[in-house]
């Protein structure tokens, strides 16, 4: 795999993907701070804002007539949250330049466009335009409050802050309504200023390209110019494990979950037990990626054959590993009345893998699932540059090989020896 990264300024890196699989060269632009209640609703404010106009281009149409001139290129923001990391993501999406029907550089231009972007906005007053504010203040107020909608992501984010209370992994990506009501351009631009002078700043660029041509664009544009140096938090030097980011979850000191149940006007409940991965060492995640396949995250897997096939108890039955936080989350929607006859034949399946009650072929099946997923990243640059930005957080290097082979070489044992050190710490059911 041809990636190579480097440090322009402390705290600040360009990393570089260069592949000839895509038609488009992606360009990426991140700006990681730790997850704070005070900053958290200010900062997915901010991305929102930035889309909205720059000093050059001051309004979102002549920011959309620039990107039609660009061959139609696309151009996005979100918000996105990685352990106990708030990620704003920026990107541009532009065709390759050996498409375009005369030799321009295309790419260069987009680099330039997506930093104009984020490092030099339209402002006034030493502050955000108050037409973009209020706008912008109720499109992220309907996404806040429209996340009760959405009851399996609902009930899941539940799971999660009962799990990780007090801590920053419980917080929503989003932010809170209440932080919105009496915020103002100022005290937002103030944030903003904040946020560049400090956050960490990943630039990944993805397609077929010059290196070098690419790293003096960056180097070159006025906007990176002005940015200071940061000193960046090692995310590794100040967890309390090895796998991932921050704290873990609240632990459990005796063999009863916490069990939480919460009334809604729903249909059918939504069951999510969260697991404690007793194991901190990064060695233990490649084996408890299979194990998390085997038990939940596949067709073939216990949860879904035994919950959902043979008992019939669950419209949907599986599990999702998340390595940040350590931990295994159990995810089922399932008739309300069906509950007390479903939480033991769940519970029946982390037994049987404990015991060692499955078989080398699902050992096998269930490399062959993952290894599946891990090319399937390889096959989609935006999944691709996920992927990297968490390794990248982590403090690993992204190597798609070793990681399979480390895949390949899990054994049944640690398998086994894996399921005998997972607890359940939470289970949360919303019901009516």
């Amino acid at each position: 795999m041809d990636y190579f990264s480097e440090e322009l300024k402390q705290g600040i890196k360009i990393h570089y993907r260069n592949t000839n699989k895509y038609k488009t060269n992606l360009v990426t632009v991140f700006l990681s701070v730790p997850l704070n209640k005070q900053a958290v609703t200010k900062n997915a404010l901010i991305t929102s804002i930035l889309r909205l106009g720059t000093k050059e281009k001051p309004t979102q149409e002549e920011i959309s007539k620039k990107l039609e001139e660009m061959y139609g290129a696309e151009f996005n923001c979100g918000v996105e949250k990685i352990g106990d990391v708030q990620l704003l993501k920026f990107y541009i999406e532009v065709l390759n330049d050996e498409f375009l029907p005369q030799k321009e550089n295309l790419l260069e231009e987009a680099i330039n466009q997506l930093l104009e972007i984020i490092f030099n906005p339209i402002t006034e007053n030493d502050g955000f335009l108050k037409e973009y504010m209020e706008t912008e203040k109720v499109n992220l107020k309907n996404i806040i409050e429209s996340k009760i909608n959405d009851k399996e992501q609902y009930s899941f984010d539940r799971c999660i802050e009962e799990m990780h209370k007090d801590s920053p992994y419980s917080i929503y990506k989003y932010g809170y309504v209440e932080d919105l009501e009496n915020l103002n351009g100022e005290e937002l631009y103030n944030q903003y200023k904040e946020l560049i002078k400090t956050a960490k700043i990943d630039i990944y660029v993805s397609g077929s390209f010059n290196q070098e041509e690419i790293k003096n664009a960056v180097q070159n544009n006025p906007n990176i110019q002005k940015l200071i140096p940061r000193i960046v938090e090692n995310n590794n030097e100040h967890t309390a494990n090895d796998v991932g980011n921050g704290a873990l979850a609240v632990p459990k000191t005796d063999n009863h979950p916490n069990t939480i149940e919460e009334k809604q006007n729903v249909t059918q409940g939504k069951l999510v037990i969260g697991l404690d991965i007793n194991d901190t060492s990064k060695a233990s995640k490649y084996a408890v990626a299979i194990y998390n396949v085997i038990l939940g995250a596949s067709a073939t897997s216990k949860l879904f054959q035994n919950v959902r096939e043979k008992a019939s108890l669950a419209y949907s039955a599986r599990s999702v590993y998340v390595r940040q936080k350590n931990n295994i989350y159990i995810r089922c929607g399932i008739e309300i009345g069906n509950y007390d006859k479903a939480i033991p034949i769940i519970y029946e399946q982390l037994d049987a893998m404990k015991n060692g009650d499955f078989t080398n072929e699902d050992i096998d099946s269930a490399k062959k699932t993952f290894i599946s997923a891990i090319k399937s990243i390889q096959d989609e640059q935006d999944a691709e540059i996920t992927y990297f930005i968490s390794q990248e957080l982590a403090g690993d290097k992204p190597n798609f090989a070793e990681y399979e082979e480390k895949i390949k070489a899990v054994t049944r044992e640690q398998v086994q020896d894996i399921a005998n050190k997972i607890s359940v710490n939470t289970v949360y059911f919303l019901r009516n």
